[in-house]
């Protein structure tokens, strides 16, 4: 057992991002992906107002609506976006790859990026989950190298969100609907989604030691927590509850799954509403400082995803409320250019901070990740240190 004199410091070295095709525009993204049951969505301009994001990524081709990446490639892509910063392919030792919807269910996610690559064997690792399953990859790899077991490690996390969200993926559901002379629209559920989440991917280069020129983060700490024990599922993808019931694709006929587009990505929104800002902020952070005794005034920059604008204030009242108010001076997130990016939100927010933003040596950035599949939270504290 490694004894924790021995645990090395972690850097955050590179950081790469990749965003599939131009950007789509609010008024232009119901064309790419299609309408659902051929009607225009009812809910996509309400939507839209309140969650804040302007423009987002769809790795569908415009013109043709065909596919241009898929998740794997999107993954690869960002990895290759550090290999042509300088990180040679050939000392990483271990790569975790994370993303909510993989191409496939067998083989991993992990070893499917790993097979694009151009790099040796490598340790490989599938990271599923939500939001916070970019967080997972990332603490896997800074653990890799913390206990010596590898110098260098990468971590990715990406999303091809749009490959669940276009409307040939509910026409079983809406034909079948028109069959029974009823309305040929899907749930809120399910639409509000389509407006919510694009496609994207980032990935971090990390090591054991820092930068000899430029910018490095060091890594503190990366602290995730469950709620799963106290909540139920709030967003889901290959299932639905049936009279009460939690149950998997594997349990309904393949009839079944397509009038009800089971494998959908869906989203219980009032109890997401009621409950994202308690158990990833307010319960979690109360713990977390008081285990790492930090307060709010030693954080210079705070990097929080968050899925909509909606919760901006919201998050911002929570913090308020366990006594760790971070003015929003001091926040920065691309949201609203980007989109909603789940996993790799983060990676894609970190890129973009560390690229344009004056960070200062011994500055403090907190980053928080919160996922509503079944209400987990992570937050991750870093120093910039500046190569001297």
């Amino acid at each position: 057992m490694t004894s924790n004199n021995t645990l090395k410091d972690v850097y955050l070295n590179r950081v790469s991002a990749f965003l599939p095709n131009a950007p789509v525009g609010n008024n232009e993204m119901e064309a790419v992906l299609g309408m659902a049951g051929d009607v225009p969505s009812r809910v996509r301009r309400m939507i839209l107002r309140s969650n804040g994001i302007l423009s987002r990524h769809y790795a569908i081709d415009p013109e043709s609506r065909r596919t241009t990446h898929t998740n794997a490639e999107l993954a690869a892509e960002a990895v290759n976006g550090l290999f042509a910063q300088g990180v040679p392919a050939e000392v990483v030792g271990s790569l975790a790859c994370a993303t909510s919807y993989p191409d496939q269910t067998m083989p991993g996610h992990g070893v499917m990026v790993h097979g694009l690559l151009d790099m040796p064997p490598c340790e490989v690792f599938s990271m599923a989950g939500v939001c916070a399953a970019g967080m997972a990859a990332m603490k896997h790899a800074y653990n890799a190298v913390r206990t010596g077991e590898h110098a260098h490690a990468v971590s990715v996390a990406s999303e091809n969100a749009s490959a669940v969200m276009r409307g040939e993926v509910f026409q079983s559901e809406t034909d079948h609907k028109k069959l029974e002379n009823a309305s040929p629209e899907i749930g809120f559920e399910k639409d509000f989604l389509r407006w919510m989440l694009s496609d994207g991917a980032g990935a971090v280069y990390l090591s054991d030691r820092p930068n000899s020129d430029g910018l490095s983060l060091k890594i503190h700490w990366i602290d995730l927590l469950s709620y799963a024990n106290e909540m139920p599922p709030c967003m889901y993808a290959g299932a639905e509850f049936r009279d009460g019931v939690f149950e998997g694709w594997k349990h309904a006929d393949a009839d079944y799954g397509c009038r009800h587009s089971l494998m959908a990505v869906k989203q219980d929104v009032k109890l997401l509403n009621e409950n994202i800002v308690r158990y990833t902020v307010e319960k979690p952070l109360s713990q977390i400082a008081a285990k790492h005794g930090i307060r709010a005034e030693e954080i210079d920059w705070f990097l929080p995803h968050y899925s909509s604008g909606f919760f901006r204030d919201r998050l911002s009242d929570g913090l308020k409320n366990i006594g760790f108010d971070i003015p929003q001076e001091k926040w920065f997130t691309n949201l609203h250019s980007k989109g909603n990016t789940g996993s790799a939100s983060i990676y894609i927010i970190l890129e973009e901070f560390m690229r344009t933003f004056p960070i200062e040596h011994g500055q403090k950035i907190l980053c928080y990740v919160p996922e509503s599949g079944r209400f987990s939270t992570c937050f991750m504290l870093l120093e910039a240190v500046k190569a001297v």
